[in-house]
């Protein structure tokens, strides 16, 4: 039979229930955000500690403290004059069917309340050994050693966030979580990998001579490598499937609208653009950064003022340094190959991961996940057409997730109402595509955006800005505030929205050994003993 922590003493529905804390009790065992039970009269409650506080029966007591000699005296006091308290904030409950509802009612006084066990964590959030694939586990509840599980089928409904400061694991996180979406296969994704830590190998969280195995390693018939800088690759002990070369007749002046703030571009500069544009069509680009020393004619050519033509002309001089992008003037449009062959991956359930190498500048990430993205998703509309035409079947596009770093660059509120990210975060997958979103800084997204995210996974943020902006729109913000800023640096996160079934704190899993041999299902046994043997 378990034992009681507490009874309930007070408290309300909206501000959350009042616990007194058995007198035998360990307070430092009871931390905010631990996963408990209230035993009602005819529900299971089940909550979050949100706050602790101490207390005694008579103020008095507190001018005569005992001294650590005097321990008989402490003891008896605990039995009835000093005591703590937790505050409880309820998210679900359970009645006799065990299906979980809303809350809304309250245990009664004296409701006993226990620390969830394993048959209660299971039944909340899932169990990764059901046959239907869905679930997969990310993490144990603090103290617990029992598996908490993302609804994988409810999290690629809709697009979804990790947030957290810098160094608190946001990468490891995105990792795992693409880890069980690739295992369970129930999206297939795109990922524009920044630093280049997805693909093969990257550096252990906090250990820089130790290395984890990427997603390509892992899973290498189910994970294609598209490299904008094959060398790099190369170097860092891999071959990539595809090398992506791209010619100036592909970008679209749409591609350079979310890069207005990041190169100081003005709007006149950006009507510049269009303009260019209404006059060569394709070819505006090639054009522009062939004018050179007769800017102040090809203005005027066009109806412009030489000084915006001048200003993006400069900030798009830089392109020519890029070895991908090619005048391919006359030829094919040798980047429409690329984004076929990406979607000759995708079809056929293979992931896709953009990898920068050395190109790490946040102007060529942003254009190059806005020409890629713009594309996927024109072709993903006509196939979501096609399927609606024919209801057949095999025509159903496969659900696609996109994930891109430095979110708050796509999604501000000035690149979100033009950026191709911002009509697919409002879009709800209306034509099979979502986003996982990974960003620092969440007060810098759209609120509109951040109101759009299913589902949230949220590691340790000290900005109130961010806090609040992670928070939006979530029920019991405030209760789930002071959880947020009692997490550790590392290795925790919360756990909150449509993929769970209510906000938790986890301790999450190890990129280890173990990992690797529960991934044995996307890998051959091969694969994975030369996996454990490299590693260890």
């Amino acid at each position: 039979m378990k034992k009681a922590i507490g009874t309930i003493i007070s408290g309300s529905l909206t501000n959350g229930l009042t616990m007194r804390l058995a007198p035998r009790t360990d307070l430092e065992t009871i931390k905010t955000g631990k996963f408990i039970c209230i035993s009602g009269t005819h529900h299971r409650f089940f909550s979050l500690i949100t706050d602790l506080a101490l207390e005694v029966t008579n103020p008095d007591i507190l001018l005569f403290p005992p001294s650590e000699q005097e321990s008989l005296l402490t003891e008896m006091l605990q039995e009835k004059d000093i005591y703590a308290t937790a505050v409880l904030k309820p998210m679900l409950m359970l009645g006799k069917d065990l299906q979980p509802v809303p809350v809304k009612t309250i245990p009664p006084h004296f409701s006993h309340v226990y620390e969830a066990d394993q048959k209660d964590v299971a039944l909340i959030f899932g169990d990764e050994a059901d046959d239907s694939k869905k679930f997969f586990n990310i993490g144990t509840p603090l103290d617990m050693t029992t598996p908490v599980c993302l609804n994988l089928d409810r999290l690629t409904e809709r697009s979804n966030g990790i947030f957290g400061k810098t160094g608190t694991g946001k990468t490891f996180l995105t990792r795992l979580v693409l880890a069980g979406l690739i295992k369970n296969e129930k999206a297939v994704n795109l990922i524009f990998d920044m630093h280049s830590e997805y693909g093969l190998q990257a550096r252990k969280e906090g250990k820089e001579q130790s290395f984890v195995k990427g997603l390509k390693t892992l899973f290498p018939d189910k994970v294609a490598i598209f490299s904008l800088d094959p060398d790099s690759t190369r170097r860092r002990g891999g071959n990539p499937d595809v090398a992506i070369t791209i010619p100036y007749q592909s970008v679209q002046v749409e591609d350079i609208l979310s890069l207005g703030s990041e190169l100081n571009l003005h709007s006149t500069a950006l009507e510049a653009a269009h303009l260019i544009a209404a006059k060569y069509k394709h070819e505006w680009l090639n054009a522009l950064l062939s004018s050179g020393e007769n800017l102040k004619e090809f203005a005027e050519g066009i109806g412009a003022h030489t000084e915006s033509i001048a200003a993006l002309y400069r900030k798009l001089k830089r392109i020519e340094r890029l070895p991908f992008f090619i005048n391919a003037s006359g030829s094919a449009m040798r980047d429409q190959n690329v984004i076929d062959q990406m979607l000759e991956y995708i079809d056929k359930g293979v992931n896709v991961i953009v990898e920068f190498g050395n190109y790490t500048q946040t102007f060529v990430y942003l254009l190059i996940a806005n020409i890629i993205t713009r594309r996927i998703h024109r072709k993903y509309i006509e196939k979501t057409e096609q399927f609606l035409g024919s209801q057949k079947s095999e025509d159903e596009p496969k659900k696609l997730m996109i994930t891109i770093e430095e979110a708050h660059k796509f999604l501000n509120p000035q690149a979100a109402r033009q950026t191709i990210f911002g009509i697919i975060a409002r879009e709800m997958r209306k034509y099979y595509v979502s986003l996982l979103v990974v960003d620092q800084r969440p007060s810098g997204i759209d609120e509109e955006i951040l109101s759009q995210i299913g589902t949230k996974v949220v590691a340790q943020l000290n900005d109130e800005k961010d806090i609040q902006g992670v928070l939006n729109g979530v029920s019991g913000a405030n209760n789930l505030r002071s959880i947020l800023a009692s997490l550790d640096s590392k290795k925790q996160a919360l756990l909150l929205g449509h993929a769970v079934t209510m906000p938790v704190v986890v301790q999450t899993r190890e990129y280890d050994e173990t990992f690797y041999r529960a991934m044995a299902d996307g890998v051959s046994k091969k694969n994975i003993d030369e996996l454990v043997q490299e590693l260890f």
